[in-house]
């Protein structure tokens, strides 16, 4: 029986491959965020942004626009990316996100079955309802670094961490 990596040097990150591909899209106003206390699917009951599985045939940047259209009915425009998240659970399962922001968006944000959405500004990230590792790679992203961020998780506890600020994404 193989045991479950506890620590993301223990991972060859270069031959990992994911059970799936996801995105979240962070819209941006100023120094504020949209983000949204998740509803449903992985991740419920924590706060996030907009996102969600990317379709078959559908690139990272189509799904930031749907998932977010779908989960809060705003619409976003040039999604720029900004990171690249890589996610290795101890039962297996292995996700690989793209998190993007929108500075372009219409629309107002509305409650769905998926996500209730609220503005917050970007010094009063609620980090502590959040997944662990949103606190690692958030804060670079939100002052203008592309990130890569390599992490290992039990459940919703983060055993391992790796975050690589890849130089300006602005």
């Amino acid at each position: 029986m193989k045991c479950s990596p506890q620590s993301v040097d223990e991972i060859d990150w270069e031959a990992w491959e994911p059970t799936e591909r996801a995105v979240v899209c962070f819209i941006r106003d100023g120094a504020r965020v949209m983000l949204i206390h998740k509803k449903t699917g992985l991740g419920a009951g924590k706060i996030n942004a907009p996102g969600g599985r990317i379709d078959p045939g559908e690139s990272a940047a189509e799904a930031a626009v749907r998932e977010t259209a779908e989960e809060i009915g705003m619409t976003v425009a040039d999604p720029r990316e900004v990171g690249q998240l890589f996610f290795e659970f101890t039962d297996g399962y292995r996700l690989h996100g793209t998190v993007f922001f929108s500075m372009r968006y219409a629309g107002e944000p509305v409650e769905t079955g998926e996500a209730c959405p609220f503005w917050c500004g970007t010094d009063e990230i609620p980090y502590d309802e959040m997944w662990a590792d949103d606190r690692h790679w958030l804060p670079l992203a939100l002052s203008g670094t592309y990130i890569r961020g390599y992490f290992v998780f039990d459940g919703d506890r983060m055993l391992s961490k790796r975050v690589v600020g890849c130089g300006p994404w602005e």
